[in-house]
């Protein structure tokens, strides 16, 4: 259960972080959910999960940034950006590079936290944020004194304000999180896969009771059986312990993380296709039923969901990304 929860909060994360990039604000609601639910059943933060945990708490606030009926904090006076801001600079102390864009993110958290209420109003609340932002010290005076002037013109629309806005921290954000995806690639599920097999004595019984002759163009397909059978092994009796849990989690998506882990896109293609994945996907021309199908899926779950509408319709040998270009295609047609 503890190994299912730290590889589904891994791709909770990385959900997170393409959908806070790509702007799906559905779906991003959709894994921040599923993210809150995982970070919550956490009795303590592992330490090499700390920065997952505080990029997903970052990028939840963040979204709400601009709510000020939104809290996240006990402290009812704490917005959603200020309560981003302290998860902030607990990923800056996990980090010792990236020290310009740390400075550049931080300020502007720092700017928004302002802007935001003097673009409701709130000119009072922004002068008392302005004392809990900054200290006395030398290197914070400069643009405290800037803020200060800024918050007695009543004026959210000034040019400090415009320069340093919030689209602008978005797509730093969004620099940041591209950076976070390249360092921290993961292959989480296999490696722990590997280990409970060879902890229960499995691994060589498992893998070769069959004789295989491997030539070239079969090694892909044994790697991807392997690959297969080692999570199965570790899945097989997790899954029932997961579903007597309290945790709200839908478990389709354990099974979509699987199937982006192993390469494969749906179990459903795997037990009618499975020797086909071996070679590649052939191009194939889209029949009318797959047509149907995929319009089907759209109607009931929603443009962008296409690995639900992979795994529920009736496809021959597709991929979620053949499904999303076959979409593409079809708005233009019409």
């Amino acid at each position: 259960e503890a190994v299912a929860a730290e590889w589904m909060l891994e791709f909770a994360c990385c959900c997170l972080c393409r959908h806070f990039g790509e702007g799906g604000a559905a779906e991003f609601r959709r894994w921040r959910d599923v993210a809150q639910a995982l970070i919550d059943g956490l009795s303590k933060i592992p330490t090499h999960q700390k920065k997952t945990v505080y990029l997903c708490q970052l990028l939840i606030r963040i979204e709400k940034g601009k709510n000020l009926e939104c809290c996240f904090e006990n402290d009812e006076r704490i917005s959603p950006l200020e309560s981003a801001l302290s998860f902030w600079t607990l990923l800056e102390r996990e980090e010792t590079k990236l020290e310009k864009l740390h400075e550049d993110i931080r300020r502007l958290i720092q700017i928004q936290i302002i802007a935001v209420h003097m673009e409701n109003g709130y000119f009072k609340e922004a002068a008392e944020v302005l004392e809990r932002l900054f200290t006395d010290s030398e290197t914070d005076k400069p643009l405290r004194v800037k803020l200060a002037t800024v918050i007695k013109s009543k004026d959210p629309y000034v040019p400090l304000l415009q320069t340093f806005s919030y689209n602008l921290l978005i797509s730093k954000i969004k620099s940041y999180i591209e950076l976070f995806m390249k360092e921290n690639e993961t292959n989480f599920l296999i490696q722990e896969a590997t280990k409970q097999v060879e902890s229960k004595g499995l691994g060589a019984t498992a893998l070769q009771n069959k004789t295989v002759n491997v030539t070239e163009k079969h090694k892909w397909n044994l790697k991807t059986k392997q690959r297969f059978v080692l999570s199965i092994i570790l899945l097989r009796d997790m899954l029932g312990r997961m579903q007597n849990c309290c945790l709200n989690v839908d478990f389709s998506l354990v099974w979509m993380y699987i199937n982006c882990l192993l390469g494969l896109n749906s179990l459903q293609n795997v037990e009618k296709h499975g020797d086909a994945l071996a070679f590649g996907r052939r191009r194939q021309r889209w029949t009318y039923k797959e047509d149907l199908a995929l319009k089907s899926g759209i109607r009931e779950f929603g443009v962008g969901n296409w690995a639900k509408i992979l795994v529920h319709g009736d496809f021959n040998n597709r991929t979620s990304v053949m499904l999303k270009d076959r979409w593409r295609t079809l708005c233009r047609i019409n």
